[in-house]
Parts: C-alpha cells; sequence; structure tokens
C-alpha cells in the first residue's frame, strides 16, 4: 500500500460539536464523513463497506485533535507494522472508563480496513467464542499498559455494543494500544501515538454539551457542568494547533437547532425499539 486512501469518520450527533471538531482536520486533504444515526456498533461496519477507503480515522465529535503530524506518524506507523487497529483501551488506563482493556474506545481509533476486510464478517463475529480464547489474550495484552490502581476486568463482554466487534478484532488482528493521561479538568482524556506525542483529547461527556444545567445535574450529578469545560478544551486544541476558530453565522446556529431536532426526532424512536433487548440483557445479567 504505497499510496493508501485515507478518510477521517465522525459519528456524530451535535452539528456544532461535530463542526467544532472537524474544523481541526478538515484542511488535511482527506474527505471527512459524517456519520449520523448509527448504531453503537453499526459505524464499524459502515467502514468496512466503504470500499474506497484503505485507512479509516476514526474521531468523535468530542475528541479534538491537538497534532496533526502526530497523528499521520501514527498512521505511517499503522501501514508499515501490520496493525489493524490502534486505540485506547477501555479499562486499565487513565481514563473514566474501568472496563475490559483487550478493547478499544471508540473515540478515537486508526483502523487498517485493508486488514480487517481480509477477515472480518458479520457471522465471524457472532460466533467467535470469546471465553475460548480470553486466556490467550490476556497473555497477549500488554501488561504494562495497566496503569496502577485503576480498575479494569478483562469478563466484561457486553457493556457496550461495540464490544462483540473489537473483542473479536483483538484476537485475530494486531492492535496497538496507546497511551493516554488524565487532563487538569479531571475528565478530558489526553491520547499520545506510539512515539509519546500527544495527538488529541477526548472530552466525553458529549450527549450533556448543549442540553440544560439541570440535566446534567439530574442524570450525572458527579460530572458537573460539561458545556463550559468541553468548550475550554476546544480553545486549548485550537490554540495548540494555531488554528482559527470558526466564526458561527445566524444561519449556522440555526441550522444547529434545526440539526438538533431531527436527531432527537430518529434516536428516540431508535431508543425505545431497544428497550428489549437491554431488558434482556438486563435479566440475563442478574441470572447469572
Amino acid at each position: 500500500m504505497t499510496r493508501p486512501r485515507i478518510k477521517i469518520y465522525c459519528r456524530s450527533f451535535d452539528l456544532k460539536l461535530y463542526r467544532l471538531s472537524k474544523g481541526l482536520y478538515e484542511s488535511w486533504g482527506f474527505p471527512c464523513v459524517r456519520l449520523t444515526d448509527q448504531t453503537a456498533d453499526g459505524y464499524f461496519r459502515t467502514m468496512l463497506r466503504d470500499t474506497d477507503c484503505d485507512i479509516a480515522i476514526n474521531v468523535d465529535e468530542d475528541c479534538f485533535i491537538t497534532s496533526k503530524q502526530a497523528v499521520l506518524n501514527l498512521v505511517e506507523y499503522v501501514i508499515a507494522n501490520g496493525i489493524a487497529n490502534a486505540g485506547c483501551p477501555d479499562g486499565g488506563a487513565m481514563l473514566p472508563r474501568v472496563f475490559n482493556p483487550l478493547v478499544t474506545n471508540p473515540f478515537f481509533n486508526i483502523f487498517n480496513l485493508n486488514l480487517l476486510r481480509e477477515q472480518y464478517s458479520r457471522e465471524a463475529e457472532k460466533n467467535f467464542d470469546y471465553n475460548a480464547h480470553k486466556q490467550q489474550m490476556m497473555a497477549a495484552y500488554p501488561k504494562q499498559m495497566l496503569v496502577a490502581d485503576r480498575p479494569y476486568d478483562f469478563d466484561i463482554t457486553d457493556y457496550e455494543p461495540y464490544y462483540p466487534f473489537f473483542l473479536w478484532q483483538a484476537c485475530h488482528t494486531r492492535t496497538l494500544y496507546l497511551p493516554c493521561e488524565r487532563h487538569a479538568d479531571r475528565w478530558t482524556t489526553i491520547l499520545y501515538n506510539h512515539q509519546g506525542e500527544e495527538m488529541c483529547r477526548h472530552t466525553w461527556f458529549a450527549r450533556f454539551y448543549s442540553v440544560p444545567s439541570w440535566t446534567v445535574r439530574y442524570f450525572q450529578p458527579n460530572a458537573g457542568k460539561q458545556q463550559k469545560r468541553i468548550d475550554n478544551i476546544i480553545h486549548e486544541a485550537y490554540r495548540m494547533t494555531g488554528t482559527p476558530l470558526p466564526v458561527f453565522t445566524c444561519r449556522d446556529r440555526w441550522a444547529f437547532r434545526w440539526n438538533k431536532i431531527v436527531r432527537w426526532l430518529i434516536k428516540v424512536p431508535q431508543r425505545i425499539a431497544g428497550w428489549p433487548a437491554k431488558l434482556r440483557k438486563l435479566s440475563k445479567n442478574r441470572n447469572k
């Protein structure tokens, strides 16, 4: 692969956040794809179906790039070393997640789609028996990535809908687990590449970015007000990259409001349709 076709994908709910995140990478010369109304696991399959893309840079809308060169250095390393996925462990790391470290949290990934396509199918994912491979996968996991006193659990297999995909991927293709640290705001994750160069800052809690503060206090009382904290990270990222902050017009602001209405009109029925599966999962876990 001498000239890989690279695209940047962003799973997005909030158009304003997407525009602010995209403002840090839209000038790189790669196509930018906003994925809306996709399930938490379905958007990986959307990338895999895109045969016009060899390397996918997956960036959440509340993840803000702080160094283009650090990201491109990682892309080169992934290609040169036959790595299918580079990302941050979902447990045992300095982020507000305490789950299975074999899974990479998809706030930022470099996916080598060509390598994944060689083996992946929906049937292969469904038929994958994690328990049959768990000991081997745990033995191969880079234990130096497990931060002292940070919780994790290799037994968690279904905390998120995308867990089956990442567990299959970790078993069948090569993963590069990336280091991170916690920002001074206590929530934001600063992610580094394989050379220890900072790449991006992921704020978390984007779902509370543009909702009233009383809603945040009710649903996430330990998280505090999110919009001011996230805005601070956005300003930091733009300063670090020397990129001018976007200036939004009245037309933009109306577009943000309308887009939010449309997203909610789609999301609420999706959530309701997913309740039976969630209830079955809860019942199954209680009966274990």
